[in-house]
């Protein structure tokens, strides 16, 4: 699943992968983890309860295009429009199929979703998160061997309070790291802290990594970790540090290190160590730098002072545009033109 033969074209990509796919598909795994109902932790949705329903409006905007079982808006309270408006864009400018697959929500999803049949991530300081992270695992092996007829997956996801449980799996699985977030201001120190309730509650965990994504990860690291093992061409990990957490998880199983392509607004996260992260781990990792302080819509540029950064695999949804031959100005002129559609 590595992708080697890289050269630098253009400062659009960081790094431009020799793949030219003729059938890729965009996935885009839902989950709930209870941790995002924490006060103060989650920057996803309009209260702590409410982050709950993140994943389902999104999908409802990339799916359809539009918000549909709730009157909530596709922006956060500043304007900033959340990245599903940039993956949507992006589908709406390359015609990309997309897929998405429930690996484990607290509400019932409202577009079509393939469903695992798994239960949202309960809180990690009180009990495993993920009791049945092997089925999912073995489940989504499957489904990726299924999937192996498109030549290139793009995994996004949108699991609200991903990067507390991503900043956990990290440090169990050895690594010195420090996840990035929606918010402006760091969150860490209650990260830190849920981190320590959960080392407090099972202590070191030597069974192995998907022990890890058990006891303090959540759904959607056990499907992709799987579909990553069942697919058999290659795949991007759409995200930041929550898809950092992935990698190592696929490292620690002995599996072959996936390809991670974020936004450069995680890798300038000054409370984040995206970078260094993906040194650690030996993670080949793509930056999108769509240059929203260039564009001429406020809520956009707020993306450059470090509002929201990332999400629902907006910067693999950019970077695939680009690989089927789109221009930079055509995938931001795209996600112009429909964020302007519900926002200044």
């Amino acid at each position: 699943m590595l992708i080697t033969g890289y050269t630098v074209l253009m400062v659009f990509l960081s790094r431009v992968p020799t793949v030219h796919p003729k059938k890729p598909l965009f996935i885009g795994i839902l989950a709930n983890t209870l941790l995002s109902t924490v006060p103060g932790l989650s920057g996803a949705g309009p209260d702590p309860q409410g982050s709950l329903l993140v994943p389902i409006l999104d999908a409802e905007l990339i799916w359809q295009g539009k918000i549909s079982s709730s009157d909530a808006t596709p922006n956060t309270p500043t304007g900033c429009p959340t990245p599903a408006s940039i993956t949507r864009a992006v589908i709406d400018l390359t015609g990309i199929p997309c897929l998405f697959i429930n690996a484990g929500l607290v509400h019932e999803p409202t577009i079509p979703v393939l469903d695992m049949k798994g239960q949202a991530g309960t809180d990690p300081r009180l009990s495993p998160a993920v009791p049945d992270a092997c089925r999912l695992y073995e489940n989504g092996r499957r489904i990726g061997t299924l999937l192996s007829a498109y030549d290139l997956l793009v995994i996004g996801e949108c699991v609200p309070g991903g990067t507390t449980t991503a900043h956990s799996v990290l440090k169990f699985l050895g690594y010195d790291a420090k996840v990035s977030g929606a918010s402006v201001q760091s969150r860490n120190p209650i990260k830190e802290e849920i981190f320590s309730s959960v080392y407090r509650r099972c202590g070191k965990i030597t069974e192995g990594s998907l022990t890890v994504v058990r006891e303090t990860g959540d759904p959607m690291m056990a499907v992709a970790a799987g579909l990553l093992e069942g697919f058999q061409g290659p795949a991007f990990l759409a995200g930041g540090t929550q898809m950092l957490a992935v990698a190592a998880v696929v490292k620690a199983l002995g599996r072959q290190v996936p390809e991670v392509v974020t936004t450069v607004y995680v890798r300038d996260d000054p409370h984040a160590s995206c970078d260094k992260t993906a040194r650690d781990i030996g993670v080949p990792i793509t930056y999108v730098d769509p240059d929203f302080g260039n564009i001429a819509h406020s809520g956009l540029k707020r993306y450059c002072i470090g509002e929201v950064k990332e999400g629902m695999g907006c910067g693999g949804a950019m970077m695939l545009g680009s690989l089927m031959g789109f221009t930079p100005d055509e995938i931001t002129g795209s996600i112009v033109s429909f964020v302007t559609g519900y926002s200044p």
